[in-house]
């Protein structure tokens, strides 16, 4: 399998750091507002991702942060007289059942950035120990001076990075320094107790603060959209790189392409802003994974009402296939098996379709090409139908096929429509077994607090926890 690298700028073959166990993180939204579809660009894609890994046999651990504390969060509190905490969990809520809408089911845990306030603290501490960090009166930057790798992932020069001016503030040594504290008096805003005083934390230690909680100081992919390289992307491997002493944070970094409206990257001030549940009153979510994969995830996409009909059509054809093959495997007259010759042929063509798929899909996630081979299929199936050359068997097998792509992709191709991904009280339980393993890693990291907080937290969820000798315990539900 061969992934494209942005550190590198090439596609390198993918190697796990602990044999077939995978850890993906990708960055989440800060939760202001409603999303947007270019959100859902990027984390369809990454869901993607971590499906196709689990078919080729990778245990995944999806990891997602929540930015949950930010001056944008601060800002739209105010206007709204709303508080801050309320907003974030509104938009929060708002923001999972977008990705439930969509399909998106393949995030093992979602952290929020308030919920990890002792480790960013610990994680600036080992930065200023190390000389990497300073203080000033506003608060706590990054030198960035002190890095020599900063920029290494944007491929800037140092001239390249003298010219951007992040987070102005003459108390800082360089103006490229970014915070990793903030300062703040103001008793009605959003803080917390620090060795620095009271305030709250930059943007991108919340990031490196959670993925080292979960996944330690290394793991293997980051994902997210491509106006995050500089200089999120840029700070987080700085900061993590700086305290661990350990290079590099990740194996593979991955950055979708920009979802365009008439060619120019959706934003309000344009006024082509559209979010996810605006779409979804207008097209189903299927037709809108369907549309995004049709691009390869590196690549703009460029949004519009005529490209989603069409990709709506496209996969009609394939529903409209599906629902043929349906009606013949229970219709009478079907044969139920070839001549040996023709079996034969129709195994060899389902088999090159398959490989084409999978060779498509282990270079770098090429979606549409993958796309167009379900197509060569669906053509070929057609024919041989039109032509009374198929088999029951090997019309189920073509179905059975489909049904692995589908799942692969995360469309139905049923006639039927979409299925729910997952019963709810299945995924109930499957979130609290994530809880026990997350504290249970916490605890052997030695970790009480945070860990003895999730088994509060479960306790006034009513769910009782009892600890194994060997680790982990099981619950149950007052």
């Amino acid at each position: 399998m061969m992934i494209h690298s942005t550190l590198s700028g090439n596609k390198e073959p993918f190697q796990p750091i602990h044999k077939n166990r995978v850890n993906l993180f990708v960055c989440g939204p800060t939760v202001y507002d409603d999303s947007h579809i270019g959100h859902a660009r990027t984390y369809i894609a990454f869901d993607v991702v971590a499906r196709y890994l689990k078919y080729r046999g990778f245990s995944v651990f999806y990891l997602q942060n929540l930015t949950d504390v930010d001056d944008k969060i601060i800002q739209r509190a105010s206007e709204l007289g709303a508080e801050p905490a309320s907003l974030a969990r509104k938009f929060e809520k708002r923001y999972l059942e977008d990705m439930h809408n969509l399909g998106v089911t393949n995030v093992n845990f979602y952290a929020r950035a308030t919920e990890h306030i002792p480790e960013i603290i610990s994680q600036i501490e080992r930065l200023m120990e190390k000389g990497f960090a300073y203080e000033t009166q506003t608060g706590v930057y990054f030198d960035e001076s002190r890095f020599e790798d900063f920029g290494k992932l944007s491929h800037q020069t140092a001239e390249d990075l003298e010219r951007h001016r992040i987070e102005p503030d003459p108390t800082k040594r360089n103006p490229g320094d970014f915070s990793l504290w903030k300062k703040r008096e103001d008793k009605e805003e959003v803080t917390w107790d620090s060795p620095w005083g009271r305030g709250r934390p930059g943007w991108h230690i919340e990031d490196t603060a959670i993925t080292e909680t979960y996944f330690g100081p290394q793991y293997d992919i980051h994902g997210g959209a491509m106006d995050l390289i500089f200089p999120h992307h840029e700070a987080e491997i700085a900061q993590m790189e700086a305290a661990s002493g350990r290079k590099p944070l990740v194996r593979c970094w991955m950055h979708t392409g920009f979802l365009n409206v008439k060619g120019e990257k959706m934003s309000k001030s344009l006024g082509n802003f559209v979010t996810i549940r605006d779409m979804l009153q207008r097209y189903d979510a299927d037709s809108f994974r369907f549309f995004v994969l049709s691009a390869h995830y590196r690549s703009p996409i460029d949004f519009s009402e005529g490209a989603l009909e069409q990709s709506r059509r496209s996969l009609e054809r394939i529903r409209q296939l599906v629902k043929i093959i349906e009606e013949q495997l229970e219709c009478s007259e079907t044969p139920e098996t070839a001549s040996e010759a023709l079996q034969s042929e129709v195994d060899i063509r389902l088999a090159e379709a398959k490989a084409k798929f999978l060779e498509f899909m282990d270079n770098d996630f090429n979606t549409p090409y993958a796309l167009g081979a379900i197509f060569e299929l669906v053509r070929d199936v057609n024919r041989r139908m039109n032509e009374k050359t198929i088999s029951r068997k090997a019309l189920g097998d073509a179905k059975n096929l489909l049904g692995e792509w589908e799942w692969i992709l995360g469309i139905s191709f049923s006639s039927k429509g979409p299925e729910p991904a997952q019963k709810p009280e299945d995924l109930i339980g499957s979130l609290i077994e994530l809880l026990i393993e997350i504290r249970q890693k916490l605890r052997d990291k030695k970790d009480w607090q945070l860990a003895d907080d999730i088994r509060n937290r479960m306790k006034e969820l009513n769910i009782v926890l009892e600890d194994a000798k060997a680790g982990g315990g099981k619950y149950t539900i007052k």
